[in-house]
Order: structure tokens, then sequence, then C-alpha cells
């Protein structure tokens, strides 16, 4: 009797002030860390969104992986919100961030979630950063479930010398692909259009993602949301080696530049891209320039970027490698890959590259690992001695692209994936976003690959879009409202889509 008291204390112990109700479901029998991790935890909550009260269930657990013995391999740990009353028939929507290495908490708390970090009026404050109600999260037009990719978040293999199995692009494709399988599985969502959503790697594993679900699950997706992503390595990684990669990287940099100067134009950035792709790219792929016709071309992109024009002639004009210390001419300053508009100092201004931790993702935006930590134990009622793993370096460098001689992240493309989605599936729309400044994946390069689809496949289904900011141009409020926006249209533009979905 006295054991069964103690059990109800614990239990009533995990409900969070906010929580309306909640229960912990007991744990599997579980070998080695996967000890640590608790049975799921389910609450009730409620947000207001446009004014509107929506009530929700959320679930904080885990999904068990097992092999073709019958023993457990691992444990991906995943968080859920539905909307009550609902319906089975709402859309469904799987969320991962990429890396390869990062765990969801980016999309989670920075985009889509209930609940946000809010980086202070700057967008910058990771130290005194607090949680508030997400009056844009995507529970307003489609339930969520964000995923963590093995060896991030709590995700863990139940021994650890078998994480690396998880890491290359097949392996991690199919182990996410079988956990979506089992979470419409558990909760008898057959009959729900589903969507994914993707940032960065997570684009690109998000195309992978769909054709594992179709191949070896049976799910057919309705959609895809790329954000920020990586579609193309060969355009992409040491793109500033050669004229076309240099060209689709300008756009940002100019960008940048007037984000930098509070003087953003939509117009001028048009003319931006005209020029990467006419007289820039026909300059780069030819001889350099000389006499007046080299003083105007550098003069020009001196102009364009903020890169004075001596060090912009000395690069011959191939810009990605120069940026980071000379955009804008600020003596000390440094700027990130991640938003080239945003500069801090440079703790290492004698060195001729840039050689410091980035200032976004090493810096403030490091802090959704601890918040989400604290947002799962003290709201979502999940409580774990486990470490949360929001960015795991040690993964990204394991990570298995595939290809001959080490050159498979260069070879890496979900360009094919993408035509094959449109052409086998007739209601696949994809909804691609970026943000202006963003130097990692830059939209250059997804504007190429959506121009030269065909347009019997792309049609009307295939939407480019571009917000103020970078990378992670949601921790911007107002682009964050303005994306969300986008994202609910295009829900809302599915076949077979009513308003009251």
């Amino acid at each position: 009797m006295r054991l069964r008291s103690l059990a109800l204390l614990m239990a009533l112990a995990l409900v969070a002030p906010t929580v309306s109700q909640a229960q912990n479901n007991a744990p599997p029998v579980r070998e080695g860390v996967l000890k640590l991790l608790p049975g799921d935890s389910v609450t009730d909550h409620e947000i207001t969104i446009g004014g509107k009260k929506i009530g929700f269930t959320a679930t904080a657990g885990t999904l068990d992986l097992f092999g073709p013995d019958g023993a457990q391999t691992g444990a991906m740990f995943y968080t859920a919100y539905v909307k009550k009353d609902g319906g089975p028939d709402r859309p469904l929507t799987f969320a991962f961030n990429g890396g390869p290495g990062a765990a969801s908490a980016f999309l989670h708390l920075g985009l889509v979630g209930p609940r946000i970090l809010d980086f202070g009026p700057k967008g910058d404050d990771g130290a005194d950063a607090k949680l508030v109600d997400n009056e844009q999260s995507w529970l307003d037009f489609t339930d969520l479930v964000l995923i963590d990719p093995m060896g991030t978040g709590w995700s863990r293999t139940a021994k650890a010398d078998d994480a690396a199995k998880y890491y290359s692009v097949g392996a991690d494709a199919e182990s996410i692909a079988k956990a979506i399988a089992l979470y419409v599985a558990h909760n008898d969502r057959a009959g729900a259009p589903k969507y994914l959503l993707g940032e960065s790697y997570g684009g690109f594993r998000a195309a992978k993602v769909a054709g594992a679900l179709k191949d070896s699950q049976g799910i057919i997706i309705s959609g895809a949301i790329m954000l920020s992503p990586l579609l193309e390595g060969q355009l992409m990684f040491n793109a500033d080696q050669f004229a076309l990669g240099a060209a689709l990287e300008l756009p940002s940099l100019a960008a940048a530049e007037m984000d930098r100067h509070n003087g953003f134009d939509e117009g001028k950035q048009r003319e931006a891209e005209k020029f990467a792709l006419g007289d820039y790219l026909t300059t780069l792929a030819g001889p350099a320039p000389t006499g007046d016709a080299a003083k105007t071309f550098y003069g020009k992109l001196a102009a364009m970027t903020g890169i004075p024009a001596d060090v912009v002639e000395k690069n011959r004009g191939f810009l990605g490698g120069a940026f980071a210390k000379q955009s804008g001419g600020l003596t000390g300053k440094v700027m990130s890959p991640y938003d080239a508009a945003f500069a801090t100092p440079d703790p290492y201004p004698e060195a001729a590259y840039d050689r410091s931790d980035d200032a976004i993702l090493d810096g403030f935006t490091r802090a959704y690992g601890g918040a989400f930590a604290s947002y799962a134990r003290n709201e979502l009622g999940f409580k774990t001695d486990m470490t949360y793993s929001l960015l795991d370096s040690d993964i990204n460098r394991k990570w298995e692209w595939g290809g001959r001689g080490g050159s498979g992240r260069l070879q890496a493309s979900v360009t094919d994936d993408i035509r094959q989605l449109l052409a086998s599936n007739p209601k696949f729309h994809l909804l691609i976003a970026h943000g202006y400044s963003d130097m990692v994946t830059p939209y250059g390069v997804s504007r190429y690959v959506v121009d030269h689809l065909p347009a019997s496949l792309a049609g009307d289904r295939v939407t480019l879009n571009v917000y103020r900011g970078g990378h992670m141009f949601y921790t911007r409020a107002a682009q964050r409202a303005a994306f969300t926006a986008d994202a609910k249209a295009f829900y809302a533009a599915r076949p077979g889509a009513s308003p009251a979905d």
C-alpha cells in the first residue's frame, strides 16, 4: 500500500503548473543507456492563436526500434501535438532538423511548436532567452510530430557502438521512415494527409524519407516543406572554387550588405540576381579582367557586397572565402555564414581568415538545447537524467554520404528524388523556403534547381519563397509570421483540402 501511495505521489509530481492532465505509461524493459528513458508522458494544454483557443494533447515519448532477432536496437525520441477534436483526417506533419547531428529543438522551439524561445528584442540573447507562447504555432493548421534522429536529442541505440550504423544517408532515412510508420500505426492516423518538414540537411533528409516511406512502409506523403535545404552538394560545397557556385552565392552577399544597413530593397535584389547569372558569371568563367574593365567590375562587386575593392580583386571576384572577415569594412567584426548580415566581435582579428566559433550556430541558438530539456521536464512531464544532445559534431564527421573516393558529400543530391516524387504522386506538392542572407545553403542554389525542373512536373506544385534573414530566418519574429502564413496557405491549397482543415 505504501508503495502504491509513493507511486501516486511521483506521478502527481510530473504535472507542471500549466498542465491540466498528465499520464506516464510504464516504460518497456530496456537495457543499457535506454534505461534512462521514462515512459511516454501525455499532457493536455491550450493555446490561443489568432484570437482562437486551441486545446491540444502533447505526447513526449519514444518509439522503439527492433532488429530481425526481435531484440531492441534503439529508441527514437519524439514530441507530438494533436489538436483535440481535430479528427484522424487532420493534416499531420513530421518535422526534423539536419546537421547531420542536429535534434529537432531548433524547429520545435524556433518555429512550429506551441512554445517558442524568445531571444530578446535584438534576437540574439541566449543567456536570458525565455519560453513564451507561440502565436504562430503550426498547430493552427496541422498536427505535429517532431522527431530527433538517432544520436540526437534523447534518441539512442541500445549499444553505444551501434549508433554509427545509423549515420548514413540511407540508414538515417529508413530509421525515420520506420519511426513515422510506427507513430501512424500506434495512433490510427493512416487516413491523415502526411507532410514532412525538414531544415538544412533535414530538407535533403525529407526527400530521402519520402522515398523510404513509399518503398519500405507503403506510406505516400502529400507534400514537403524544405527550409534552407541542401539540395545539390556540387553547387554548395567548395562552391567558391568555380564560377557557377560563386554566382549562386553572390545574391546572398548582396542581400546581406543591404540588410546590414537596414536598406534591403526587393528591386535591387532582383538586379543583383540578374547580374550574378549574367556579367558576373561570364566574367568569372573567363580570364581575369584587366585595366578599366577590371576596375569597373571589381568596383561594382565591392559596392554590392561591402567587401573592399582590393580584396575583391585579390580574390578575382570569388568572395565566399572573404566575406566573413571583410564584408562591410567593419574592422574587428566577423560575419556568420548562417546569416552574412550578422556581425559580432572577431576573437582573432589578427588572423587572415575566420577561425572563430560561429556566432549563431555556436552562439545564442545553443540555448535551444537547455530550454528544450527544461520544457520537456517541467511542462511536458518527460523527466530523464540523460543529456539532451542538441547538436553533435561527431555525428557530422562520421556521416557516410556515399559516393566514391570520399567525394560523397559533393555528389549528394536530391534533385532526382524530387523529380520522382513529383512524377509518381500527382498530389505531391513542395514548398522551399530560404533566408536571403544565408551563405550555408544559398537560396540561389535552390532557385537554380527549381528553374531546371521540367514544367510538366513542377507546374504550380513547387514554390520557392525567400525571406529576410539567414539560415534560421525564423528567429526574426516578422519573418517567422510571414513564413507561417505562407505555410498555412500551402496546406490549404492541397488537393481535397477544405476551409475547415
